[in-house]
C-alpha cells in the first residue's frame, strides 16, 4: 500500500468527504499526482478540477449560490429531464438542484481497475419533483478522476415505473470551462454541421467557416456531433477535449457582455473567462419504457495545444487518446 493509499492521519486520501460552503455536503477525488474534483450533492455537481500544478480547469462564478434549491453557477451542472426550455418543465429540469444521496450499492460499472478516486450517486423521485413529470426513476451517475487527471461521469436513467408508462427526457453535461479569454478561444470539430440557435426561435442553420470563435452572445445546440470536441485555449496553450459516447449533441453557450449583467449569480466579466460547451442529447429526445435503461458518458481531458501563434493542426488535437 502507498503512503497515498495508507489510513495515517496525515496522509491524502484519494475518496474524501467533507464540507463546504454553507456546510453543504461535498466530496473531494484526488490522484496521486496532485490532480483533484470537488463534488458537491446538491445537484450531483462537479464544482471544481484541477491539474496536477493546481491549475483550475473549471469555471465557476464568483456569484455562485450555494444554497439549495438554487442551482450552481458553474462547474458541471446537470440538466435532467428536460435541456434548457426544450419543454415545459423549469428550465433545465430538477437534477441540478435537488440534493442527491451517496449511491452505497451501485450496479457493476464497466470501469478501469487503476481507477480509485470516483464517487457513486443517485437520484430518486421526490415529493418536491413537479407534479408535470410524475415518474419514478433512478438516475445514477459516477464521477471518476483518472490516475492522467482525466474527469470521468457516467450517468444511468433507468424507468422504475410501476404503472407500465414509459417516459421521456433531454439531458445534457453543461460543462463550464475556465478559459484565459474568450476572445482568444475556438472550438475544433463543429465546423459544417447543423445547429439550433436557441437565440433565433431555436431556428435550424448550418455553420459557415473553418473555425468556430467568439466575439458575441452563442447560445447553440450543435447536431449530430462526432465523439470528439476540442476547446483551445490559445493565450494559455492548453486544449481541452471531449469525449463522448450516447450524446449526440453538443451545446456551446457564452451570454457575452450585455446577458451577462442581467445573470444575477454571474460577475459582470466574468464571460471572458468561461465557455460552456456541454455534452448533449436534445433534438431526439430518449424514451424508456419500464425497466429500461439509458446511459451517458463523457471524458474531459486537458492537454498542452500542438499549436503555435495560431496555427492548429486540428487533426493532432482530435486524434489525442
Amino acid at each position: 500500500m502507498s503512503s497515498f493509499e495508507g489510513g495515517g492521519g496525515g496522509e491524502k486520501k484519494y475518496v474524501e468527504f467533507c464540507t463546504g460552503v454553507n456546510g453543504l455536503d461535498k466530496v473531494i477525488l484526488r490522484e496521486v499526482r496532485g490532480q483533484s474534483a470537488e463534488v458537491y450533492l446538491n445537484g450531483g455537481q462537479v464544482t471544481s478540477w484541477k491539474n496536477e500544478y493546481g491549475e483550475e480547469l473549471l469555471f465557476l462564478s464568483s456569484k455562485a449560490v450555494f444554497k439549495p434549491p438554487t442551482a450552481i453557477r458553474g462547474g458541471i451542472p446537470i440538466s435532467f429531464p428536460q435541456f434548457g426550455m426544450h419543454g415545459s418543465l423549469e428550465q433545465h429540469g430538477f437534477a441540478r438542484n435537488t440534493v442527491w444521496t451517496i449511491d452505497k450499492d451501485p450496479p457493476p460499472f464497466p470501469t478501469v481497475s487503476s481507477n480509485k478516486a470516483f464517487i457513486d450517486l443517485i437520484l430518486k423521485p421526490s415529493e418536491d419533483d413537479p407534479k408535470s413529470w410524475p415518474h419514478r426513476f433512478e438516475f445514477r451517475i459516477r464521477i471518476t478522476l483518472g490516475p492522467g487527471g482525466d474527469l470521468m461521469l457516467t450517468s444511468r436513467i433507468r424507468n422504475t415505473n410501476t404503472d407500465g408508462k414509459p417516459f421521456t427526457f433531454t439531458f445534457a453535461y453543461n460543462n463550464y470551462f475556465y478559459l484565459t479569454d474568450i476572445s482568444e478561444v475556438r472550438i475544433e470539430g463543429l465546423e459544417t454541421l447543423d445547429y439550433l440557435d436557441n437565440l433565433n426561435s431555436r431556428d435550424r442553420v448550418t455553420e459557415q467557416g473553418d473555425a468556430i470563435t467568439f466575439e458575441s452572445e452563442v447560445d447553440k445546440v450543435y447536431l449530430k456531433t462526432p465523439t470528439k470536441i476540442a476547446i483551445l485555449d490559445h493565450e494559455r496553450k492548453r486544449t481541452y477535449v471531449l469525449r463522448k459516447d450516447g450524446l449526440p449533441d453538443a451545446v456551446v453557450w457564452n451570454p457575452w457582455d450585455k446577458r451577462a449583467k442581467a445573470i444575477v449569480d454571474l460577475g459582470d466579466e466574468e464571460y471572458k473567462h468561461m465557455l460552456m460547451v456541454g455534452a448533449a442529447c436534445v433534438e431526439k429526445p430518449i424514451t424508456l419504457k419500464p425497466g429500461e435503461e439509458w446511459k451517458g458518458r463523457q471524458e474531459l481531458s486537458a492537454v498542452p495545444s500542438s499549436y503555435c501563434s495560431g496555427q492548429l493542426d486540428p487533426q493532432k488535437v482530435l486524434r489525442l487518446g
